[in-house]
């Protein structure tokens, strides 16, 4: 049965899979983006649909001047004995933790906090009913992979930890899971660093201390020398993975790899979740996908009903009384800044703007989960004199690009900013009869992000444009492991959004041209 890649398009990396029954359950890591860790439910591995999301409180999820790309590391969830848990680190807030619920679409416990440290942390339950807490990290400046017992309820650790592995030779050994399968424990590692040197490795032991042993196949998944085709090189720095067995008694692996934006190597959706069919060999090896390649179009035999065709278009009148889950915060928000009433929502922005170092600006923002998409904002209201409100597409606090509208001495403009490293300026501006109504848009193809904008009874005008490279993590000004949310926003003063949309072209992408540096003339 075929299947398109990415399974979960967008930010969406260092996947980790359960199942319960038919249903499969998926974690993905969200950095300083409030709230935490979200959970998709699948019942055939394809479509998926976000239902919850693990950390939504403030004591859960302390992100107070988290630096960008700080916060949640690489979740791993686990359901165990009618319990699901979930195991992760907050890297700039005390470390390793682990919360827990019976019910997935429920509230989750507080954190229970680990004194191992390292990152990447993951559970793992034997026969006896033993659980184990591995992550990587050093002792005494040795690296490696530690293993010990633990409580997984309270935190408490059960025995001291142990060094298990230094990994097969790649760098920046992470990431490890335990299986066991047939009597042997497996510890699947990503080494490589998550760039696009990326790959994941096994080895095995029949003692869950060791000493393991390397696979035969090494890696076991990695693209970082693949460029046969364009529908190889299209998918780069492959890894981060975790396995499952479906009920029919079929492996999968689910990963994280990235979608260049051209020829040069860039992203800016971010590291996305990927699926490919594993195999295990007579020797109880395993092989995955296409001798350690994954496709954009897969063949195998997924579990469930058959997969129906993926959408991610997104729209929203603000007709409820909570937000939609797939709205996003820059860590904490300030919740009294959010009014969600009469079929609107008003943002009451204050002096933290995109650009704020550590802050919290009043902007709400969707993942952007293709490299073609287009946003449409209907906004409302006055405009006081030096607020900025309008529609972002936003990466961090020094790359994102503004279509805004502000009051100056002579009168409204609509404008276009850039933010792109400590470059704050104003590319494009004009002149306004605002009446308190305006539509703004914002369209992206892999090179530019384009904004336009509409009064009412009027015809959309374009604005200005911005490359995508300055919104690419490999172009921050530090290293960062995220992706490029479209968003609406207020600095300084009230406005209102009665609605917004977004339609995503699905499609393949064609072989991308290689980039011409021939600026467009802009009004």
């Amino acid at each position: 049965m075929q299947y398109q890649n990415p399974i979960i398009p967008g930010y969406n990396p260092d996947p980790s899979i359960c199942r319960v029954g038919d249903d499969f359950y998926l974690a993905t890591s969200t950095f300083e983006f409030f709230p935490g860790v979200p959970i998709y439910h699948s019942k055939n591995l394809v479509n998926w649909e976000l239902v919850n999301y693990c950390l939504t409180t403030d004591t859960q999820l302390p992100l107070q001047g988290c630096r960008p790309s700080g916060g949640i590391y690489a979740p791993t969830i686990r359901y165990h004995d009618g319990m699901f848990y979930m195991v992760t680190t907050n890297v700039t807030h005390k470390g390793n933790f682990i919360v827990h619920t019976d019910d997935i679409r429920g509230q989750w416990s507080e954190p229970a906090w680990v004194k191992q440290g390292g990152i990447d942390p993951s559970l793992f339950w034997d026969e006896d009913g033993t659980c184990y807490f591995v992550s990587n990290g050093s002792d005494k400046g040795e690296r490696g992979i530690y293993l010990c017992k633990i409580n997984p309820l309270t935190g408490e650790m059960l025995t001291p930890s142990r060094l298990i592995s230094k990994g097969c030779g790649g760098k920046a050994a992470e990431a490890p899971h335990i299986y066991k399968r047939d009597g042997w424990y497996y510890l699947m590692l990503a080494e490589g660093g998550t760039e696009y040197g990326h790959m994941e490795t096994m080895q095995r032991a029949k003692d869950i201390f060791g000493p393991y042993e390397e696979g035969p196949r090494h890696p076991i998944l990695t693209h970082r020398e693949d460029n046969s085709d364009y529908l190889s090189t299209a998918i780069q720095a492959t890894g981060h993975a975790d396995i499952i067995e479906d009920q029919n008694g079929n492996w999968w692996l689910v990963c994280l790899a990235i979608r260049p934006i051209g020829h040069v190597m860039l992203h800016n959706i971010g590291r996305e979740t990927f699926l490919a069919p594993l195999v295990w060999d007579e020797a109880g090896w395993p092989i995955v996908g296409n001798e350690g390649r994954i496709r954009l179009v897969m063949d195998a035999p997924l579990p469930g009903p058959a997969p129906t065709p993926v959408s991610h278009n997104f729209s929203d009148g603000f007709d409820g009384e909570t937000l939609d889950l797939n709205w996003n915060f820059v860590r904490n928000p300030e919740r009294e800044r959010y009014i969600l009433q009469d079929s609107c929502i008003t943002l009451h922005g204050g002096e933290t703007t995109l650009s704020t170092p550590g802050g919290s600006p009043t902007m709400i923002a969707l993942r952007q989960q293709a490299f073609v998409v287009s946003a449409e904002a209907k906004m409302a209201g006055p405009v006081a004199m030096g607020q900025k409100s309008g529609l972002t597409a936003f990466y961090n606090h020094s790359a994102h690009y503004d279509l805004f509208v502000t009051q100056k001495e002579d009168g409204c403009y609509i404008c276009l900013g850039k933010q792109v490293y400590d470059i704050d300026c104003v590319t494009a501006s004009q002149k306004i009869d605002y009446q308190g109504e305006i539509e703004l848009k914002v369209d992206s193809d892999n090179m530019w992000y384009t904004f336009s904008f509409r009064l009412p009874g009027g015809q959309w005008a374009e604005l200005g444009r911005g490359m995508t490279a300055p919104l690419c993590t490999e172009a921050t000004c530090m290293m960062t492991f995220t992706g490029t949310f479209i968003g609406l926003f207020s600095e300084r003063g009230k406005i209102s959004f009665d609605s917004f949309g977004l339609t995503a072209n699905e499609s393949l992408p064609n072989p991308p041209a290689r980039f011409t540096f021939e600026e467009k003339e802009t009004k």
